[in-house]
Formats: C-alpha cells, sequence, structure tokens
C-alpha cells in the first residue's frame, strides 16, 4: 500500500510539489523567450530605423520637397508597422490600434494624444502614414533618426515661431500634424497639465482637433524606464478616439477644456 501523499515513484514527492516545479520550469522558460524576443525587436527596430535614416538623409538632399516628404512620412510609417509586426508575432506587444483606421485617408487636421510612453509616436505613425510630428531638435542629429526626419519634414521644437510655421504649413499642405500637448511623457497618471503653446499652435493650422487616448498597461518607457531594461511582457497597448475640438476659444479656455476631456476619459478607464 502507498503511503498518503507520495508520489507514485516512492519518492515522497506529492503531485502539488510537482504541479508546482512544472509551473516554475514553464515560467522559466517563458523568461528565457521573452528576455530574447525583447532584446531581438529592439535589435530590429534600430537596424530597420538606420537602414532608413541613412539614405533618407542622402535623399532629402536630393529630391524636392513636395516629392521627398510624402516619401519620408510613409517610410517611417511602414518602418514602425514592421516593428511592431514582428512585435507581435513574437508575443512582446499585443495592441489595439484599430480606431487609428478611421483617421488614415483624412487630411489637414491635428491629432492630440496623450504620452504615457515613449512608444506612443511608434504607435500612431505606424498606422497614419501621412503624420508630421513635431519633434525634439536633438533627433534631427540622432544616426538613426534624423535622415528619416529630415525627409519627412519634420517640425523642431526649439525654434517657437518656426515651429508653428512649419506646423500650419504641413496642416494646410493636407498633412496631419501629431502632437502631445503635455510637452512629455506623463509624470502623475492619468494625464500632466497640458501646455498652452499647443493652443497657439492648434490655431494657426486652423484645422480641427482630434484627441487620441492611449492606454498603457506596462510601465515600460514611460518617464525615467531605461529603453533596454525589459518590464513583465506582453505590453498591452489600447487607442481610441476622443471628442473633435474646433479651436476658435481663447487658448487657455481651449487647452482646459480639452485637458478635462483627457483626464475624464483616462481616469474612467483606470477605475474601470
Amino acid at each position: 500500500m502507498q503511503p498518503t501523499g507520495t508520489s507514485p515513484t516512492g519518492t515522497g514527492q506529492t503531485g502539488a510539489a510537482a504541479g508546482w516545479e512544472e509551473a516554475g520550469g514553464a515560467k522559466g522558460l517563458a523568461a528565457w523567450y521573452y528576455g530574447i524576443a525583447f532584446h531581438l525587436c529592439l535589435l530590429v527596430f534600430g537596424l530597420s530605423c538606420l537602414a532608413w535614416s541613412l539614405p533618407a538623409a542622402l535623399l532629402h538632399r536630393l529630391l524636392p520637397r513636395r516629392w521627398g516628404e510624402p516619401l519620408g512620412q510613409a517610410g517611417i510609417s511602414a518602418g514602425f508597422r514592421m516593428t511592431l509586426g514582428l512585435m507581435r508575432l513574437t508575443g512582446v506587444l499585443r495592441a489595439d490600434l484599430s480606431a487609428l483606421d478611421s483617421l488614415r485617408r483624412e487630411g489637414g487636421l491635428v491629432i492630440a494624444a496623450n504620452h504615457p510612453t515613449m512608444l506612443d509616436a511608434v504607435l500612431l505613425v505606424s498606422r497614419l502614414p501621412r503624420s508630421v510630428c513635431i519633434t525634439k531638435a536633438a533627433l534631427w542629429d540622432n544616426l538613426f533618426l534624423g535622415g528619416g526626419i529630415r525627409l519627412a519634414g519634420y517640425v523642431r521644437n526649439d525654434a517657437p515661431l518656426a515651429m508653428i510655421r512649419g506646423a500650419a504649413r504641413a496642416v494646410q499642405g493636407g498633412r496631419q500634424l501629431m502632437i502631445f500637448p503635455e510637452g512629455s511623457r506623463t509624470q502623475r497618471p492619468p494625464v500632466d497639465a497640458f501646455h498652452r503653446s499647443f493652443a497657439v499652435i492648434a490655431q494657426a493650422t486652423r484645422a480641427p482637433v482630434q484627441t487620441v487616448l492611449i492606454e498603457a498597461d506596462s510601465p515600460y518607457l514611460r518617464k525615467g524606464w531605461p529603453l533596454f531594461r525589459r518590464p513583465a511582457l506582453p505590453l498591452v497597448f489600447r487607442i481610441r478616439l476622443g471628442e473633435r475640438f474646433d479651436p476658435v476659444e481663447e487658448p487657455a479656455r481651449f487647452v482646459a477644456r480639452l485637458e478635462a476631456h483627457v483626464r475624464a476619459e483616462l481616469a474612467g478607464w483606470r477605475r474601470g
């Protein structure tokens, strides 16, 4: 007669203990797999950016703006879309970006999104190949991104008047201007205070402002999170559309109304 609580092999290992060992082994295997997949995705992203940035820097000098900018915007979008496809395929990412498809063919539009992580622009641009971003000036000299940014006609943020003129030119030319009104990644969720300068840019474009809500379940690439520090995977994102506004009010009132809407929508999601 077999003693109570022992395994059939007589080793004294209970069925529960064996189950825990199996579960631990599965967790170890998953951690090993995700570690490789995560760093593979980062490697592919870096190489794809470099592979586009170098020829794009040359094309920026050779092509007229009317040809170069649409090519540059489409090239960045395609590269981001490829990287996200790999992240989905490997299980590193789960993202519902389908809400953006209704904006794909709309021109002359300002897209105002909250900014929880550094991946936000990648997610948005991957579905919006005609978008123009306002970028940090330092990125223009970045080996991996600078050439593509220049060719795409993105707008630098280091000279206010030039930034406003560049933003207005892009929207009036039928492009979608992408802005993060917080100015930087969110430090105090659900959203930081919106900058008044955003309203000035929106009014200069004379275009409707479409709010976009980015919901991120992971802390990866939030403020202070290093690029190569692996988070719990998969990363989970959902993007949905908020209300659309006409920037006809006084800037301070317009910013307050827009911020209140985004804050209420994101706070409701976090409670849910």
